[in-house]
């Protein structure tokens, strides 16, 4: 079973998933902090693909991808970091249990080559892949076999001007779960989750086949709490990845992170 299944199945509610930039802050932090993540209490790990152009990204992940792309992060590094991520650690390896994501965008994934990325993926052990600008009708009608072919789980984007009719359509072909942007902007801008109530409640009314969890906005206890009332769940990226810029001591600085999310 996908970890990602076998998540849900057994957690419904305040799932916690972490987003990181691979070769942040350092080139090899990658599975330093993927391995703090996990003793931290994350329930899923996203990794974040460093990209000289991420449309969805705000100014903090946007800032972590140029520097991890100064540090020497490449597609081929993560792929090589990555490949100790399932291994047990009297093998070298972090010993890694949690689900994982890689997110990113379309254009360095057709530059390593869509197969070779997706066999790869399915060879480190990552659970699913968010493209964001991967229009659903291309998915559909040339990449979704390749992704169900190797196992990972495609995970599509919906905000609060998305229709119910394509929420819809967006959940019968995604696999995973749907991440809800919390509202029409990038990644780490102060919108009021408080304020986006009814747009969670039209997405738990909706009865959607694959859990919801909410991205954007999301940093603290009180904004968790405020993204997990009727979803299963909350993404959280840009404040974290603050919080890593100025760490001295990673998995301290990421224990006591989870920590006053959790409350």
């Amino acid at each position: 079973m996908n970890r990602l299944d076998a998540l849900f199945s057994k957690k419904k509610q305040q799932v916690l998933n972490m987003y990181c930039t691979a070769g942040f802050p350092q080139v090899q932090s990658t599975m330093e902090v993927l391995q703090a993540l996990q003793k931290g209490g994350a329930d899923i790990i996203e990794i974040g693909m460093p990209y000289s152009d991420p449309l969805a990204d705000g100014e903090v992940i946007q800032h972590s991808s140029s520097v991890a792309l100064q540090n020497g992060m490449t597609m081929q590094v993560l792929f090589q970091q990555l490949q100790q991520l399932r291994n047990n650690i009297a093998e070298g390896g972090i010993g890694h249990t949690l689900p994982v994501l890689l997110m990113g965008y379309m254009n360095p994934v057709l530059q390593y080559g869509i197969e070779q990325f997706c066999a790869d993926a399915a060879a480190a052990g990552v659970d699913g892949v968010i493209l964001p600008d991967l229009p659903m009708f291309e998915y559909e009608t040339m990449y979704k076999k390749l992704f169900e072919q190797h196992h990972l789980h495609f995970i599509f984007l919906v905000t609060p001007e998305t229709s119910d009719e394509r929420i819809k359509k967006i959940d019968q072909l995604c696999s995973g779960f749907v991440y809800a942007v919390s509202s029409s902007s990038t990644t780490g801008k102060n919108k009021a989750i408080e304020a986006q109530q009814d747009y969670f409640k039209r997405l738990q009314q909706l009865q959607l086949q694959n859990p919801i969890l909410v991205g954007f906005g999301i940093k603290d206890h009180a904004t968790f709490t405020a993204a997990c009332a009727h979803t299963n769940g909350a993404i959280i990226g840009s404040a974290y990845i603050k919080a890593l810029e100025n760490s001295t001591d990673i998995a301290e600085t990421t224990n006591a992170f989870i920590a006053q999310v959790r409350g």
